[in-house]
């Protein structure tokens, strides 16, 4: 089966590497031992990467690295997999599998909020996945697995295609905006040993000594209104704000239906 495009024929750009990073994903080819008894398997290499990136991200993994951890040579991991990146590939196909997805079916809004939490839980998990170009993700199997299930949740809702493809990258971007923050904050605590509270304590005398009333005029109103002095909102409820949005552009996309 192929897809067909309403603008004309899709054109098909084919060469070696991409061949090669596309078939170790969806067709993986047997490990070439040269008669020699495999002592591990192409999943027992991802697993030692996964293991050391969500110990030291992805600086810390190597092919060197990882061989080390498994005890062999750095040369003989070429047999299970080409090079660095498509080491990567499987290792962010690998931890997707990991992601229970809404099954088909479900209300809209339950399962969006399922796409969007897994998501969350995933880059907590696997913080690494964010030193990687998002927008470049594999198409890999478990990846495009996500993905179908997030356009899944909304195709049929009401919105037309293209806003299903734009609403989906609201709430992915959303998720992963969030996780980045989340995951800096967490190493800043740990790098310095204060935590968001006690480093904005420890910056107070800016507010005396340099910030400008009038310059900030509005910064100033809403300051003293009190409004900076609420907590920041969870994930949760701003997940929620952000599901109360959608709906409405559904609900305006199935009036004007």
């Amino acid at each position: 089966m192929t897809i067909d495009k309403q603008d004309g024929p899709y054109e098909v750009v084919r060469n070696p590497d991409v061949t090669r990073r596309l078939t170790l994903l969806w067709d993986p080819p047997e490990p070439k031992t040269r008669g020699r008894r495999a002592t591990l398997t192409r999943e027992d290499v991802v697993a030692a990467a996964v293991a050391l990136a969500d110990e030291g991200g992805l600086d810390a993994l190597s092919m060197r690295r990882v061989a080390s951890a498994l005890n062999v040579g750095a040369m003989s991991l070429y047999t299970y997999v080409p090079g660095r990146t498509e080491l990567i590939d499987l290792m962010i196909d690998r931890v997707y599998a990991e992601m229970d997805l809404p099954g088909a079916g479900t209300q809209w809004r339950p399962a969006l909020a399922q796409y969007a939490r897994e998501h969350w839980t995933l880059y907590q998990r696997h913080p690494w996945i964010l030193q990687t170009n998002m927008w470049r993700a594999p198409l890999a199997p478990h990846v495009l697995d996500a993905q179908e299930a997030g356009l899944r949740t909304l195709v049929d809702a009401g919105p037309t295609e293209r806003q299903v493809v734009e609403i989906l990258g609201v709430v992915d971007n959303f998720v992963q905006g969030q996780a980045r923050t989340v995951i800096a904050e967490d190493r800043e605590k740990e790098s310095t040993g204060l935590d968001n509270d006690a480093y904005w304590t420890s910056m107070s005398s800016f507010w005396v000594d340099f910030f400008d009333v009038e310059r900030f005029p509005t910064m100033t109103r809403i300051w003293n209104a009190g409004a900076f002095d609420e907590p920041q909102g969870t994930f949760e409820s701003s997940l929620e704000r952000l599901l109360d949005s959608i709906e409405l552009t559904i609900e305006r996309a199935r009036a004007g239906s």
